[in-house]
């Protein structure tokens, strides 16, 4: 058996894993992507057949490891010849580094108002909650203060023989 053919051993395995982990979150870096363009990788057969292997990244078993998921956004584009090219000219990258902070400028500022606004809703769901769990959990009423209510009228229509009235 010759040594290309030997299966990977465990420390291999995780070698490989996280060389192809650290490789693919670089394709998240717009520049990154311009100098591989203009230094012809992107015409080079094997290594577009590397970035197809590389898609397996999208499953949510490996992608789950990725601290940069835009680059599975670049991954995918990648798979185009048309954006490959595009990638040779610096202003191409600039534009797309442009719109990604735009995105992640805009992104968390509506994320912090969804987390506001989530916050007040639950703060307001909590104080009805509470309100509730008052009315449930209020103790009886003692029965020499039933007897001081209005009710106590009604008592006397229901039982007059009880109660006789002052001539």
């Amino acid at each position: 058996m010759a040594a290309s053919e030997e299966a990977e051993t465990e420390d291999q395995q995780k070698v490989r894993f996280q060389v192809e982990l650290e490789f693919v979150q670089c394709l998240a870096n717009p520049h990154y992507l311009n100098f591989l363009a203009q230094r012809g990788y992107f015409k080079d057969p094997n290594f577009i057949n590397y970035l197809k292997y590389l898609l397996y990244w999208k499953e949510s078993q490996y992608a789950k490891f990725l601290k940069f998921p835009q680059s599975l956004h670049f991954l995918e584009l990648l798979q185009y010849e048309h954006f490959r090219k595009e990638l040779v000219s610096a202003q191409c990258a600039k534009f797309i580094d442009d719109q990604q902070l735009l995105h992640w400028q805009y992104y968390a500022r509506k994320r912090m108002k969804l987390q506001q606004a989530h916050l007040e809703q639950q703060q307001q769901q909590h104080q009805q909650l509470q309100q509730q769990l008052q009315q449930q959990h209020q103790p009886p009423m003692p029965h020499h203060v039933q007897a001081a209510m209005p009710a106590h009228s009604l008592h006397q229509q229901i039982h007059p023989n009880l109660h006789p009235q002052p001539k």
